[in-house]
């Protein structure tokens, strides 16, 4: 099979790599530098199963800047690129879909287009009719940033939608790309649960999952919360929470808010569709994230510090992204308190953020700062921890 697929970050990247493992496949991007570096097997992101895959020299990938000849001879064109939300039109901004569509339609593409971007409930079905020429699919990816190619290759469940299910060949097509999916994995191909649906349906399948995992994280920060302001310890009773195998131990640490490039835009973009259907919980997980960095600043102040230093900006362990991270709200309350802010974060490509300087020598960073906040702990701290404001609950260090 020859694959092209649009956008190079982690969804396009990891599923480019896994789908060259057997099929030809054309990566497309716009920005020549990662464009070269995939090329040379060097993975422009931190995913470490990305980086293996890449640097084995064993995919039948390339890398291309020329859109228009990747999908001319592809049998799939699999549109993985980015969907931000968009605060003043309460969306998300799908113009990197279209400008896709846009080309497949003019070279008279007969390929079977699977959208992978998360989109808002609705828009499969919209596309479809705005481009009645072109066979567009939509499959919504369930991925963890820095862990990406990882979790294609031992997938939860796989889900391929058609905008009519009617459509026997459409359908025949979805099941198709949802085998290539499966066969590409390193699970037993009858081991992965696959399910054929209608498009609305799957992109509400994906902002559900995503909010239900803020709601999860919002709830474990609200408990951390409570216990903090009641003198209570935050851990024995997550711990026995927990232990009730209904609720299980899954996104139960708590932190300063859910961040990432998924979850805030992905909760919004629910609660937009939600526009004229009665609820209230939806609008609460949106809040609550808001409601948690206030609190997290407020602790922060009422320790009196002078100089606030934030270790690090990236969202978790592994991983190199600060897109939406959650400190960055808690930075914003101090700063409009005139505190003056520190940041200690090595992968940084620039030197401040707002009025704060960013450095990348950690023993400066120590010195400097009488408060330390750091939303995960990690060895490099543990010789000034009575700086350290977190409430990382597991962490090992």
């Amino acid at each position: 099979m020859n694959i092209a697929v649009a956008g190079t970050g982690y969804v396009g990247l990891s599923l480019a790599c896994l789908l060259s493992q057997n099929n030809t496949v054309h990566a497309v991007d716009i920005v020549p530098e990662k464009v070269d570096l995939i090329n040379q097997g060097i993975s422009p992101i931190k995913d470490q199963e990305i980086e293996r895959f890449l640097a084995s020299g064993k995919l039948d990938l390339i890398a291309t800047l020329d859109a228009k000849r990747a999908y001319a001879d592809a049998d799939y064109v699999v549109i993985a690129t980015p969907t931000n939300y968009d605060d003043e039109h309460g969306s998300f901004d799908t113009s990197s879909i279209e400008a896709v569509l846009d080309i497949l339609r003019s070279i008279e593409s007969k390929a079977t287009i699977i959208i992978k971007s998360t989109i808002p409930v609705g828009y499969t079905l919209s596309v479809a009719q705005q481009y009645p020429e072109l066979r567009i699919l939509f499959s919504p990816e369930f991925l963890r940033e820095g862990k990406a190619l990882y979790d294609n290759l031992h997938p939860s469940r796989i889900i391929v939608s058609v905008p009519d299910l009617t459509s026997t060949e459409d359908v025949r097509h979805a099941e198709a790309f949802a085998q290539l999916l499966a066969e590409s994995a390193s699970e037993p191909v009858e081991s992965i649960p696959s399910l054929v649906i209608q498009s609305s349906e799957a992109e509400a399948v994906k902002l559900f999952a995503n909010t239900y995992l803020a709601l999860r994280v919002s709830y474990f920060n609200e408990l951390d919360t409570y216990a903090e302001l009641r003198g209570l310890n935050s851990a024995n009773i997550i711990k026995g929470v927990c232990l009730d195998p209904r609720i299980g131990d899954g996104y139960n640490n708590p932190s300063f808010g859910y961040g990432g490039y998924c979850l805030p835009k992905d909760t919004k973009q629910l609660l937009a569709n939600f526009e004229n259907v009665p609820q209230n919980l939806i609008r609460a997980i949106v809040d609550a994230n808001a409601t948690r960095k206030a609190f997290i600043a407020d602790q922060i102040k009422a320790r009196n510090p002078q100089c606030v230093g934030v270790y690090r900006l990236t969202m978790k362990e592994g991983s190199d992204n600060f897109r939406a991270s959650s400190i960055f709200g808690v930075i914003d309350n101090l700063i409009a308190d005139g505190i003056e802010v520190l940041i200690y974060e090595p992968m940084s490509k620039t030197d401040s953020y707002a009025s704060c300087r960013i450095i990348k020598d950690i023993d400066e960073f120590k010195r400097s700062c009488d408060v330390i906040v750091a939303n995960r702990i990690d060895s490099m701290l543990n010789d000034c921890i009575e700086k350290v404001y977190t409430r990382d609950l597991w962490h090992t260090s």
